[in-house]
């Protein structure tokens, strides 16, 4: 037996996973004993830059400092050598380029959110290479991808294309960056991560020449391909674990989520109420027929192959609630929203698009920018509140109406899943029942989960089920939008193409 293998579930601290939720706000830590439950919690925020309109970038050391920290902090109620794996969940589709000798950053991590590559993109739809990038990879040539901000950063930073040339440059998610500091230089990325970079071919899960070759990305830089589930490297010296710890737990934050309710057969939804918000239905051990305006990508990768899912990527969700405390100062801490929101019985007209860094899906416009219609000089705070929660309730409702039916009830995590006429009003939006489980750390849970089957701690998703307690339930009736759909639809279209149109100056 290994000597980091878990030698079965004992009495006591026999074991423990380390669930490492590496999100696009800050780093979430968390300890799971063998019954599931949360032993040890820790958080490490992370800033956010902008130093052009559009343009979102963050210091990847600051990244790896935030998890050394957290982790540190989270492991102080686990005995020494008690950790039997890791799990590694992480925003998506940021990029990050690094130094393969000195695993130092080559230049700041480029954001999902970032839109600096929208022009690129918009070319490669108006020369119709979308539908080569659609068939190969489930995705569209959008700048939410991963291929556009490597090839940006081979363009612009000097320092990527030396390293390029000396053959010493790495190119990753940010979980491929973690794992190399994790373990001192260990070069791979899950295929739930390898599925949003454009990069990879979503029928085979290995990275197509084809795509490569269109977006100017050297293979040799990128990572290895492993699976969600399984082990696929140890820790080193400068982890903040023992030398010698499996990471066997990899996946995308949203693909986490879905597997952390265990929703693992077709037809089951959760939507993650985060910065953005991010449907995903289970779609089948098969890739699916593709749908317009919504995506095809990898639900997990298992030991017994690729399962697949449909997802609806809303760009601007809890980030809206964080706009109204942080730049408007209309709340002083994000609860509070609700409170203030139930303060009036509907929104005195107000409607409010979120299109910070543009629109999502089903709309797919970089060019969207935010707006608030509907402004009287009776609309209060309280109004704007109520119209920000309504906002987030028909942005997931655009999604939820492009999806196939669903199967049972609409499963909800993240930090907005906590306000609970939320979650009524989703109900009322989607006319089913909205489940949020005990602990809405739900991305967290699915990476511990994945590394815990992995390395043996748990036999089998249905053990698991047996020992997560019952959810809360919110049934449709309770709320009522004040929005109607079609106002909804008249405020989108107001932002549509706002950056792109020409100004009268």
């Amino acid at each position: 037996m290994l000597p980091y293998a878990c030698p079965g579930r004992l009495t006591g601290w026999s074991s423990v996973i380390l669930a490492i939720d590496q999100g696009t706000t800050g780093t979430t830590t968390l300890v799971i004993d063998e019954d599931t439950r949360i032993v040890g919690r820790a958080y490490a925020p992370v800033d956010q830059s902008y130093p052009r309109p559009g343009w979102v970038e963050h210091d990847p050391n600051q990244i790896w400092d935030g998890v050394q920290r957290s982790a540190r902090q989270a492991l102080e109620v686990a005995p020494a050598g008690a950790v039997a794996a890791i799990g590694i969940t992480n925003q998506r589709e940021t990029a990050v380029a690094w130094d393969a000798a000195t695993l130092q950053p080559l230049g700041p991590a480029i954001v999902w959110q970032d839109v600096r590559t929208a022009p690129q993109m918009a070319e490669l739809e108006a020369n119709g290479q979308g539908v080569a990038v659609r068939e190969a990879t489930g995705l569209r040539p959008s700048p939410y991808f991963s291929a556009g901000k490597f090839g940006w950063m081979l363009k612009h930073v000097p320092d990527v294309a030396a390293a390029r040339d000396a053959g010493r440059l790495r190119l990753g998610t940010v979980d491929a960056w973690l794992i190399a500091r994790l373990t001192g230089g260990a070069h791979v990325s899950d295929v739930t991560n390898a599925s949003r970079t454009l990069l990879m071919d979503l029928d085979t899960g290995h990275w197509s020449s084809d795509m490569t070759e269109l977006f100017g990305i050297p293979s040799h830089a990128l990572p290895e391909i492993v699976p969600s589930e399984g082990e696929c490297a140890l820790t080193g010296r400068d982890a903040p674990v023992a030398p010698g710890i499996p990471i066997s737990g990899i996946a995308g934050d949203q693909q986490a989520a879905l597997f952390g309710h265990l929703a693992v057969s077709p037809g089951e939804a959760k939507v993650t109420y985060g910065t953005g918000c991010f449907l995903l239905q289970h779609a089948g051990n098969k890739r699916p027929q593709d749908i317009d305006h919504l995506l095809t990508t990898v639900a997990l990768g298992r030991p017994k192959g690729l399962t697949y899912a449909y997802e609806g990527s809303v760009f601007t969700g809890g980030a809206l609630v964080q706009w109204l405390r942080d730049e408007l100062g209309l709340i002083g801490d994000a609860p509070e929203i609700e409170a203030l929101a139930r303060a009036v019985p509907d929104t005195a007209g107000a409607v409010i698009v979120p299109a910070f860094t543009g629109l999502g899906a089903p709309y797919w416009d970089p060019d969207a920018r935010g707006a608030i219609l509907g402004l009287t000089r009776g609309v209060t705070a309280a109004h704007l509140a109520r119209a920000a929660l309504e906002a987030i309730v028909h942005q997931v409702q655009d999604v939820l109406d492009l999806m196939p039916a669903l199967s049972g009830q609409l499963l909800v995590d993240g930090g907005a899943a906590a306000n609970d006429l939320l979650l009524h009003l989703q109900a009322a939006s989607a006319a089913r029942s909205v489940a949020r489980p005990a602990d809405i750390e739900t991305t967290a849970l699915g990476a511990a989960y994945l590394a815990g089957l992995a390395q043996g701690v748990w036999s089998s998703v249905d053990e698991l089920r047996a020992l997560r307690p019952a959810p809360t339930l919110f049934e449709p009736g309770r709320e009522a939008l004040t929005i109607s759909r079609p106002n909804w639809r008249r405020a989108v279209q107001r932002t549509r193409g706002w950056a792109s149109a020409p100004s009268d100056a």
